[in-house]
């Protein structure tokens, strides 16, 4: 707090005075970093000495800015601020980590939003689809005759037959995540995300109506859950996260409201980089499972198969970090900052 007081006396620092002052405190820092192992005074004393040679880089960076200096203290606060959080973990231990904890706890415990998000997709969806097909005067409506008789007798299977199978599955994983990435980020703009998801909660069931409508059922069904099944998860499993984090702001609970968004922000950013794998295996069953030679019990048996085993991941990883006390947040020592006062 001094240091903050003598900097607020003139808007110019007297730099050499500064360092001067100053310098003892940051020669020692550097010699508790040095040292390795250090007793329990000493642990203290480096903490200490992190928190305001922090505060010294801050008074410097604002009021009288040099190059050299800033760098030197720069590199300072950052070997305290990694001997005060200990070493890093190797990068192939936190990616292991990431797809066997943090991506699925925060699914699980975000597991109400996404299923509320299916459960209302789903009854508008089938409500619609079963409307539809009921009323060939609705049909018309939508279409004109020809394009129906066009989209049940060719467009339909030929979306998933014509184009090349890599292409394709390429094509879909960036029309699915952007999708995705859409419910996802819009979830803070609530309206908006609710907005896409009814968009195509409507198309799926106007195109499934007039397909059960005019006897395609099967070739519908046969076609689509395959890879929809994983493929709508991800939808619902992103869109329950933006909602979440859009709530978070309304609704911030016990937490203070900058808080509860940050927390809530940094566990869509984990779940928008694991859909992104999710999202690409159903990607890759779109293109070459669902328009593939092999029997329709068996092209949605592997969607079903798909579907299972992420949920499954989801319940049984997901379900044991939750139950160890896991949130999926970021660990302590890697958030966000905030300047220290000495």
């Amino acid at each position: 707090m001094g240091d903050y007081q003598s900097a607020g006396y003139s808007r110019r620092v007297d730099l050499d005075a500064y360092v001067a002052a100053h310098d003892p405190e940051w020669r020692r820092l550097e010699q508790l970093i040095g040292r390795g192992r250090l007793g329990g005074a000493e642990a203290d004393e480096l903490v200490s000495l992190y928190q305001r040679t922090a505060t010294h880089l801050s008074v410097i960076q604002t009021r009288s800015p040099d190059a050299v200096l800033i760098a030197r203290l720069s590199t300072l606060v950052a070997r305290a601020r990694s001997a005060v959080a200990g070493a890093s973990t190797p990068s192939w231990k936190e990616f292991g980590a990431f797809f066997t904890t943090t991506f699925p706890v925060a699914v699980f415990r975000s597991w109400r939003w996404w299923s509320g998000v299916g459960t209302a997709f789903s009854i508008v969806s089938f409500s619609l689809m079963w409307y539809v097909a009921a009323n060939p005067r609705v049909q018309t409506q939508l279409l004109p005759a020809a394009e129906i008789k066009q989209l049940v007798e060719h467009d339909f299977a030929s979306y998933y037959s014509d184009p090349e199978a890599g292409s394709f599955a390429a094509q879909v994983w960036t029309n699915n995540a952007l999708l995705t990435a859409g419910v996802l980020l819009f979830g803070i703009l609530i309206p908006l995300s609710i907005y896409l998801l009814a968009t195509n909660a409507i198309s799926v069931g106007i195109v499934g109506g007039i397909m059960i409508g005019n006897g395609h059922a099967a070739e519908f069904f046969g076609l689509i859950t395959p890879h929809g099944l994983l493929e709508l998860t991800a939808v619902f499993v992103g869109a329950g996260a933006g909602l979440r984090l859009g709530w978070s702001w309304i609704d911030p609970g016990h937490r203070p409201r900058s808080r509860a968004l940050a927390e809530e922000t940094r566990a869509a950013i984990s779940i928008a980089l694991g859909l992104a794998v999710v999202l690409a295996v159903s990607g890759v069953i779109e293109a070459f499972v669902t328009p593939s030679g092999l029997p329709t019990w068996a092209r949605v048996g592997i969607g079903v198969l798909a579907e299972a085993a992420f949920i499954t991941y989801v319940i049984v990883l997901g379900g044991r970090a939750a139950r160890a006390g896991i949130t999926g947040d970021v660990e302590v020592g890697r958030r966000e900052d905030v300047a220290p006062v000495a």
